[in-house]
């Protein structure tokens, strides 16, 4: 493993995006959505990203430079279309457009078509809470998911996120696939050489396996919850429920119809759909922002099952890996990503990445 500059690592980010064809605002907003995945302790959302964001860009699936538009709005209702631009760029678009309608109405709920991958769904609920809002942010993924009792992938991992401000300096902080985890989890694990736990994916047999390779070539996640008798169907029908508010919603492509994510970029146009939604909590019971920091904190008094494990809040790992990246300055990848991350450099011939410390 190697520590980077966090600093370094972001200019290396925007330089490879810039390299081939971003403009500078648009490849600095999607490196920053990068930035924060690492310094928030999910290294499958961060650097790991990087290349399929730049083939896409390079094999024309992506137009980084075209602008989003509104296609249709209400007071508190907005139809975006992406234009295939970048995933940041549009979610920043669509975001602020929620803030103003929740401002203006007491809720923002805009719906999202023609779009990438966004990335961490958490950066842009917390946009919406930077304001005081309740952010949520949804989006749907390349099918990969396993609905119980099939071998087949019919859903993605489509993540939701809620981000709420609480008083005295506290947040609520929620964001999650509904798949027993993301597949930028499995790539992790693979980075690192290391087999996969019980109840992630599944072979092509259908049935779960450990083998990281596997599980990838298979690309057939297993829902939150696992297999059908530890509720697996749960996980299964939010995923649902995410495509409802996302690919159905917004008329982008949808559940089956969204093409897989493949590093070489090769796909076409991904058509994603999103979901962002901001609700003024003073519209409601006075005390909010008290009553979940009592709740927050009441949380983490639980007395835990294992004395080295306390109770957390949600939240309360991201902000802690905050801390420390912020404190330190650095982020730390494992080190096939280092070295992928030289190739890339090699490749769009720019300034290679300085790590200044092993690990």
């Amino acid at each position: 493993m190697g520590k980077v500059a966090t600093a370094e690592a972001l200019r290396f980010m925007v330089d490879c995006l810039k390299a081939v064809g971003a403009a500078s605002t648009a490849a600095q907003q999607q490196a920053e959505l990068l930035i924060q995945a690492d310094r928030l302790g999910h290294p499958s959302h961060g650097l790991n990203r990087l290349e399929y964001y730049v083939n896409d860009i390079l094999s024309g699936a992506c137009s980084p430079n075209n602008q989003p538009k509104v296609l249709k709005e209400s007071a508190s209702t907005a139809w975006v279309d992406a234009n295939n631009v970048l995933g940041a760029t549009v979610s920043h678009f669509a975001m602020d457009i929620a803030i103003k309608k929740a401002k203006e109405t007491g809720v923002g709920w805009v719906t999202v078509k023609g779009s990438n991958h966004n990335g961490m769904a958490g950066w842009w609920a917390q946009k919406a809470a930077d304001k005081g809002l309740i952010g949520m942010a949804f989006t749907n993924t390349s099918p990969l998911l396993a609905p119980t009792r099939s071998k087949q992938s019919a859903l993605g991992t489509n993540p939701i996120s809620v981000v709420a401000p609480a008083s005295d300096g506290e947040t609520f902080y929620l964001d999650m696939a509904t798949t027993s985890v993301a597949v930028g989890k499995i790539e992790m694990q693979l980075r690192k050489g290391e087999p996969i736990p019980n109840g992630w994916a599944q072979g092509p047999d259908g049935k779960e396996t450990t083998d990281a390779e596997l599980a990838f070539k298979t690309q057939c996640l297993m829902p939150l919850g696992g297999g059908e008798r530890t509720s697996g169907y749960k996980g299964y029908g939010l995923a649902a429920m995410v495509e409802l508010f996302c690919g159905i919603s917004s008329g982008s492509n949808y559940g089956h119809h969204v093409r897989s994510w493949s590093h070489s970029g090769d796909g076409g146009p991904a058509n994603l759909g999103h979901c962002f939604v901001a609700i003024d909590p003073e519209c409601f019971a006075p005390g909010f922002g008290s009553r979940l920091t009592d709740s927050m904190r009441h949380w983490r008094q639980l007395e835990p099952t294992d004395p080295d494990l306390p109770v957390l809040a949600p939240g309360d790992k991201e902000k802690r890996c905050a801390q420390i990246t912020d404190s330190e300055g650095t982020v730390t990848y494992v080190k096939q990503q280092i070295e992928s991350s030289a190739a890339l450099a090699k490749r769009l011939k720019v300034e290679p990445m300085k790590v200044i410390a092993d690990i």
